[in-house]
């Protein structure tokens, strides 16, 4: 009998990654997507039709959800009986938390609560993943492990770590299979435009195009562990193969400064950054979080996992993307990335 799992927030940069993964392993996926006014659907349209020889018709199947709605969370979860939930459903980005706090608390904090409750009272031996942050580690300072003292900045890092503290006490208190993941930047060409790795390989591909002269971006010292996501829903699906949950750093180790990716990214095009990057206080935090940089010796030991894709991997990847979407043609203008060493 093929496993059964449940995504939510399967329409971002994870959960499509994740579902293709699940389904290339022969799972039968369940994704959560929220009702609007128009489809943001792009991430999974290919997947639509996977597996259209299936007795059932196809083994991807989409519920309209919302983390706000406990009703709808725990019929959704009765009626799929998964054997896996991926809660990757949240307001994702860390400056707009501070606009939004109280949604982002309620979605991404009280809704992983609603999960683990619906989990509770069915009573399926359903295994839980959580997807936390590195957000939530702050101000501690690097290089940070599970054992690790959290200090979150922001609104987003706040409810992250409330959802965090819920699943060990789900795990703990009422002996759930729950895990949490606390994932530290990870990229791809499928990442939201604004966040910073992506709004920047995007406005390269837009000045190549000639449709604007200018990248106006935020704090250039930030430091951070960047990896692809990829290769981390690779990890979130291992935590839940293991005999005992637990929860587990995912990182490169490596840490990079958000000018060393703009650098790397405007050189790779033989472009010089100072020539088109302006400074905008707009997007500044009010709290910033200054350097992330992870351990992942537990997650390597324990799952066997590490990262496939280089730092320069992940910024020439995300740039092939952007530079074709925006109709300019990379062979022309991209250099190759460097190999693994």
């Amino acid at each position: 009998m093929a496993k059964t799992a449940l995504i939510t927030g399967i329409t971002g940069q994870d959960g499509s990654y994740l579902a293709e993964l699940l389904l290339a392993k022969g799972y039968e996926v369940h994704g959560v997507v929220r009702r609007s006014s128009s489809m943001n659907r792009g991430r999974i349209d290919h997947l639509q039709h996977a597996n259209p020889n299936h007795p059932e018709g196809s083994l991807f199947v989409l519920h309209y959800g919302d983390m706000t709605d406990s009703g709808g969370l725990n019929r959704l979860v009765k009626t799929v009986r998964p054997d896996e939930i991926y809660n990757l459903a949240a307001q994702s980005h860390v400056q707009i938390s501070f606009d939004q706090p109280e949604y982002t608390g309620d979605a991404d904090g009280l809704g992983t609560t609603r999960l683990l409750e619906a989990i509770r009272t069915t009573g399926l031996p359903t295994r839980f993943y959580q997807a936390s942050t590195s957000e939530m580690f702050g101000l501690t300072p690097p290089p940070q492990s599970e054992t690790s003292p959290f200090h979150p900045r922001s609104p987003y890092a706040a409810a992250k770590l409330y959802a965090h503290w819920m699943t060990v006490n789900y795990r703990e208190g009422h002996k759930l299979f729950a895990c949490s993941g606390i994932l530290f930047n990870h990229e791809s060409p499928r990442r939201g435009e604004n966040f910073v790795t992506r709004k920047t390989t995007r406005g390269i591909a837009q000045i190549l195009a000639g449709k604007t002269d200018k990248l106006r971006l935020g704090n250039l010292d930030s430091k951070r562990d960047w990896g692809h996501a990829r290769d981390y829903v690779e990890a979130m699906w291992l935590m839940l193969q293991q005999d005992e949950a637990d929860d587990f750093v995912i990182a490169t180790g490596d840490m990079r400064s958000v000018r060393e990716f703009v650098d790397a990214a405007f050189g790779m095009v033989g472009l010089d950054w100072n020539d088109y990057v302006v400074f905008d206080e707009a997007f500044l935090r009010p709290a910033e979080v200054h350097e992330l940089r992870g351990d992942p010796s537990k997650a390597m030991k324990r799952l066997g996992w590490k990262p496939k894709t280089t730092f320069d991997q992940l910024v020439h990847e995300m740039l092939e993307h952007d530079l074709t979407l925006e109709g300019v043609d990379p062979a022309k203008h991209l250099r190759k990335a460097a190999a693994p060493s």
